[in-house]
């Protein structure tokens, strides 16, 4: 007899590789948005790109692992939708209004796009992580110079 809930078994059968796998490639790439944005001395750098990420994918693999379907499967993307708000919110932050400006809108998003990329690799979703990790850190380092010859 179990004394457990079956949560807690059903989660045991998804072996430890297998999360730490996820958590870690979730990290590398948030560490390589990071990273650009670190050396281009952007607000939300290595540290922060790298927790967005890892904690995105550890929120969303709870919420399809660790917790019991409870009406149907919808319930699984209640904590994902929560993801989104939160990092909304730690974007929301980056942005700032002055003299008529706004600063901060590539970092928020960027803060947005690294919360996808570890919810893709949570649901096994590698190559989107990866070639959405290629395409943003690509955005970001080559279309700056685009962007600031054009404002």
């Amino acid at each position: 007899m179990h004394t457990a809930p079956d949560w807690a078994f059903e989660l045991q059968q998804l072996h430890f590789w297998t999360f730490f796998w996820r958590l870690t490639l979730a990290a590398t790439l948030g560490g390589i948005v990071g990273l650009e944005r670190e050396l281009s001395g952007h607000p939300a750098g290595l540290r922060t790109n790298i927790l967005i990420a890892t904690s995105s994918c550890l929120f969303t693999l709870l919420s399809i692992n660790a917790f019991p379907l409870v009406g149907s499967a919808k319930d699984t993307a209640r904590i994902a939708a929560q993801i989104v708000t939160g990092v909304v919110f730690l974007g929301a932050g980056t942005v700032i209004h002055t003299k008529g400006a706004v600063y901060g809108l590539t970092t928020a998003a960027t803060v947005w796009m690294v919360a996808a990329v570890g919810m893709a690799v949570a649901t096994d979703l590698y190559l989107s992580g990866i070639v959405t990790t290629m395409m943003t850190t690509g955005v970001l380092a080559l279309l700056a110079p685009l962007s600031k010859r054009l404002a």
